[in-house]
């Protein structure tokens, strides 16, 4: 599989682990060029490029996004019309028009749409995955997620601050796709309303929760941003109540924190004690070695999506959910406009 980068800020990382799962990046994009020629040095002979579209006309299989959030519509787009697989990151759109401009083109176009989301393949997601397919817990209820990042205030502030950068500009609402795609792959639900509400009315920009309601008519609550005590399950926390039991991630530190505590209560199999376990999902290896559970979800993640270009296997994160995912966020920005009212999320799921 002949991969190009965009964005080699983060997709440095994401390039390495591409090359570890059998791509061979053979082109790298950024507009700055001082992080171009440091990522160069990991792939000798790959092309270098400041101009995305320079890589429209070149011999590739596939294109990684991974520049700024909100940017990807648009480009992605233009690969799937040049017939080129994508993998988006973060973000597969930052409105409902450019959502539904992806969706046709995915839809007419020869090559794929993957989302880069590997959240829902993470450790503690898994083992929740295994247990909700079984129904151990009973029909779901109450989902919640957290995508949070404990930092000082000062670093929060260069963070978010300057209105120049992805992260300056974007609505606090925006990067929940690390806890919605979950939410969606999770309980097969798509996202009709959002409520969303700063978590302190004093200074509502570093920190939001919002209430989805599901097609299910489960609700789902997801909380994003930067608040102190995240989990070190690589900030991501996910809790499942069903009508018997719950199961979700344990807050703890070290490998305990990719686990996950399953309780099924004593009156569902006629009286008797709760019974309480924990569960470790299985390691990932490459080449013979374990992979480190905060990278886990990247490689399987990467795998799927060698396995959609190569192979022909349906995309793992596939351009609806991708889309579906990233218009909470949107509806979201609306909701606090309106002072965390209900809005309606774009229904996307059907063609």
């Amino acid at each position: 599989m002949r991969l190009a980068i965009i964005g080699v800020g983060h997709g440095r990382h994401l390039a390495y682990w591409a090359g570890r799962v059998g791509a061979d990046v053979v082109a790298l994009c950024d507009h700055d060029e001082r992080l171009l020629e440091a990522a160069s040095a990991d792939h000798p002979g790959a092309r270098l490029t400041t101009r995305w579209q320079d890589l429209l006309s070149d011999d590739l299989d596939a294109v990684a996004l991974v520049n700024d959030f909100d940017a990807h519509a648009p480009m992605a787009i233009e690969f799937l019309d040049a017939g080129i697989h994508v993998l988006s990151e973060s973000a597969a759109c930052a409105s409902e028009a450019e959502g539904r401009s992806l969706i046709a083109a995915a839809d007419r176009a020869a090559a794929t749409y993957s989302f880069a989301e590997n959240y829902v393949a993470h450790p503690h997601v898994r083992v929740i995955a295994e247990a909700l397919a079984t129904a151990e817990i009973g029909p779901i209820q109450l989902i919640e997620a957290d995508y949070l990042h404990a930092m000082a205030p000062a670093a929060v502030d260069s963070l978010i601050g300057d209105s120049a950068t992805w992260r300056g500009r974007i609505s606090p609402t925006a990067y929940c796709t690390h806890t919605l795609s979950p939410i969606l792959h999770l309980t097969g639900a798509w996202p009709t309303g959002v409520a969303a509400f700063p978590v302190h009315d004093q200074d509502p920009r570093p920190a939001v929760a919002m209430a989805v309601r599901l097609s299910t008519g489960a609700l789902a609550i997801t909380r994003h941003g930067f608040l102190q005590g995240e989990p070190e399950s690589h900030w991501s926390w996910v809790s499942v109540r069903g009508s018997q039991g719950l199961i979700e991630s344990c807050r703890a530190p070290g490998e305990p924190s990719w686990d996950a505590r399953l309780r099924k209560e004593g009156w569902v199999a006629g009286g008797g004690a709760a019974r309480e376990e924990t569960r470790r999902a299985g390691r990932i290896e490459l080449d013979g070695e374990l992979v480190n559970r905060h990278h886990e979800g990247t490689v399987l993640m990467l795998q799927a999506f060698r396995a959609t270009v190569v192979a022909g296997a349906p995309p793992m994160v596939p351009v609806r959910a991708a889309v579906a995912a990233s218009l909470v966020g949107v509806a979201g920005a609306e909701s606090l406009a309106r002072g965390s009212q209900l809005v309606a999320v774009p229904d996307v799921s059907m063609p």
